[in-house]
């Protein structure tokens, strides 16, 4: 499979968990190679890690939210929870899982990124 066929099908994958296309525009001022990135990034998360089998979509998107969350990666974290609410996990499994993860990482990083969780929710994802 060429590069470009495996972007191509990583992104089909992604528009199938996000419910939508996954626009990934270039930013003003970033570099020709950016695309490059981009490509890379999109080529491994979403052809390499999203396709594999052992793991449900379902818990794979929670095991995703809980990785975002846990870095404080706030823009992946949106799109996690868009996923995760995509494909099946409800609002309350995403509040069991942040009370959870105060536990493990600690009430302020889980209050943080809760906050991107409420705002997500407030797109009009599923209950």
């Amino acid at each position: 499979m060429s590069t470009d066929d495996a972007y191509e099908q990583a992104l089909d994958t992604a528009s199938e968990l996000l419910g939508q296309r996954l626009e990934l525009p270039m930013s003003p001022g970033e570099p020709a190679s950016g695309a490059d990135f981009r490509k890379l990034a999109t080529v491994h998360t979403f052809g390499d890690s999203w396709t594999r089998t052992a793991l449900s979509t379902h818990d794979r998107s929670l095991v995703s939210v809980a990785i975002a969350a846990t870095l404080g990666a706030f823009e992946p974290l949106r799109g996690q929870l868009r996923i995760a609410l995509n494909n099946g996990v409800t609002q309350d499994e995403i509040v069991d899982l942040f009370i959870h993860l105060a536990v493990y990482a600690g009430a302020a990083r889980a209050f943080e990124t809760y906050q991107v969780a409420l705002s997500v929710f407030a797109e009009g994802g599923s209950s």
